[in-house]
């Protein structure tokens, strides 16, 4: 996962720096200590000397760190609009200088709707300038740090408001699905208005795209086509984890005559860890419950010519009653194999016609032989069961049939059939680079003995 400098991270006395995912989540790693510390130290024990048994000056009263912070005005430069009333150019980077007395500890810039400006300081702290794009219509708030050459600390606050857009071509997000309670193998998909083929250009609308779970999961986005991504994480979401997801692309410049757009956020509130494995070759289903194995069921799947797809498959929806006729998978009206059946307890996996469901028909044949059209079939009773203890983004896995692998998109959810190196190479922002740690497993900052 790429990583930037977060300019939130470079603060007075600390010695660490905060790092941004493109996720927005923020952990603290190991950067080149300060200058501060030392010169504070080497500055108490020259007073210490100086003033003998008469006292130091390195209590409150005297330490640097307590004192209140001076105007830096006369001591950073900034790039922005001199006018008092005159916009900032969003496609221009922002960036902070100081003169040769001092250096910068800190620099945090935000927008009025709270989106934060990723950035990066200069080992020296000579200067500090923005590495994500700026809103366009947006008021801006910078927040300076600085210390002289004493150590005694500075501050001072910078504002400034963008341009408004050139045009008014806009890209909207629409995130799916909608908010509400689901299983654990849920992906997220975001849909654009139109399509994004430059990589540049879907780094832009990736960076903006914002999925947080509590528990922090590491995921990643996969471009599906010009016009889709879908987020999955690496493993099934934590069983009642809470899943927020919104964009921070409204006023962001993505292409020359394309800004970013409003978008709706959504919440998903993520239920027990809910995973039915059929074996095709066994004819039983075994329904887990976090982790444990609650109920097995006499199934019947997919006969030689409909056979059931193999692979992890999502829950998509449940309906009481299905009408199911042959003719809509292409099966001969009056052939041998058309049927025209009223179905209960219907539980869908796939668009194209794969369900869970009763079979009442075929209970002689469950749990000894595949007899269906591609269908999983139990009994009533146990469909009815299934359909009670089911939700929408439940997984269904299907091992040991001679049928095809799910395919991974077009047909429901088949993404966790994707292996999570290939999934992480659909992504323009982490794909093809290392698959290192989540941002909150890096080292925080910790207290250290003296």
């Amino acid at each position: 996962m790429n990583h930037t400098v977060s300019s939130r991270g470079a603060g007075v006395g600390v010695e660490d720096a905060t790092v941004l995912s493109p996720s927005g989540l923020r952990a603290l790693a190991p950067s080149t200590p300060t200058r501060l510390r030392t010169r504070t130290v080497v500055s108490c024990a020259l007073l210490v000397i100086a003033l003998g048994a008469g006292g130091t000056a390195c209590g409150s009263g005297g330490n640097p760190l307590t004192a209140k912070p001076y105007d830096a005005s006369d001591q950073i430069s900034f790039n922005g609009p001199k006018g008092a009333h005159e916009p900032a150019d969003p496609d221009k980077p922002l960036e902070v200088t100081v003169n040769d007395d001092g250096r910068i500890t800190d620099v945090t810039a935000e927008d009025a709707t709270g989106r934060y400006v990723t950035g990066e300081l200069s080992a020296d702290g000579s200067r500090w300038h923005s590495t994500s794009p700026l809103a366009a219509n947006a008021h801006y708030t910078l927040r300076v740090s600085t210390e002289d050459e004493d150590g005694a600390p500075g501050r001072k606050v910078l504002t400034l408001d963008t341009s408004k857009p050139t045009t008014k071509k806009r890209l909207k997000v629409t995130f799916g699905p909608d908010s509400g309670d689901y299983g654990v193998g849920q992906p997220v998909t975001a849909r654009l208005d139109q399509p994004v083929k430059d990589k540049a250009q879907r780094a832009v609308v990736e960076r903006a795209l914002r999925v947080d779970s509590v528990p922090a999961v590491d995921g990643a986005w996969h471009w599906v086509d010009d016009k889709e991504l879908h987020y999955r994480p690496k493993e099934y979401w934590p069983a009642h984890a809470t899943v927020t997801v919104h964009s921070d692309l409204d006023g962001v410049k993505i292409g020359d005559r394309l800004w970013g757009d409003r978008s709706k956020p959504v919440k998903l509130t993520i239920g027990d860890r809910i995973i039915a494995v059929t074996d095709a070759s066994a004819h039983s289903l075994t329904f887990y419950k976090n982790n444990q194995d609650i109920n097995e069921i006499p199934v019947t799947t997919g006969k030689p010519g409909f056979e059931t797809r193999n692979g992890v498959k999502v829950v998509l929806e449940k309906q009481q009653y299905v009408r199911m006729r042959g003719t809509t998978v292409g099966i001969a009206e009056g052939s041998a194999d058309s049927y025209d059946l009223p179905v209960y307890y219907a539980t869908r996996v796939t668009w194209s016609g794969e369900y869970v469901h009763a079979a009442p028909w075929s209970v002689g044949s469950q749990g000894y032989e595949n007899v269906s059209h591609g269908c999983t079939g139990m009994s009533t009773a146990n469909a009815e069961w299934f359909f009670e203890h089911i939700h929408q983004g439940d997984v269904v896995k299907v091992v040991n049939s001679n049928g095809d692998t799910m395919e991974d998109f077009g047909n429901g959810f088949g993404d966790w059939n994707m292996a999570w190196k290939t999934w992480r190479s659909g992504s323009a922002l982490v794909g093809g680079t290392p698959d290192t740690p989540r941002p909150e497993d890096v080292a925080r900052l910790r207290p250290e003995s003296v």
